[in-house]
C-alpha cells in the first residue's frame, strides 16, 4: 500500500487532488472522469465526488492501487 502525506496546515484532501498526489492521474481531468466513471473506491465503497474529502487514515483505490492518507 502507498501513501500520501497531508500538508501541516491541512486537515483533508479532495479526491481528485489525492489521485493527482499519488501519481495515479496526470490531470484534474482525468481523475475527475474516471472517478464519476465508478472507477475509485473511497473506504472500499465506490465514490463519485472528486471533492470527496479525504482525512487521515482514509484510504483510496485506482486501478488495483491503494494508498492511505497519512499526516
Amino acid at each position: 500500500m502507498e501513501t500520501i502525506k497531508l500538508r501541516e496546515t491541512d486537515e483533508f484532501i479532495k479526491l481528485g487532488q489525492a489521485l493527482k498526489k499519488a501519481g495515479l492521474e496526470g490531470s484534474g481531468v482525468e481523475a475527475k472522469n474516471d472517478i464519476l466513471a465508478g472507477l475509485v473506491k473511497v473506504n472500499g465503497e465506490v465514490e463519485e465526488r472528486r471533492g470527496r474529502k479525504l482525512y487521515e487514515g482514509d484510504i483510496f483505490e485506482y486501478d488495483g492501487v491503494q494508498v492511505k492518507v497519512e499526516k
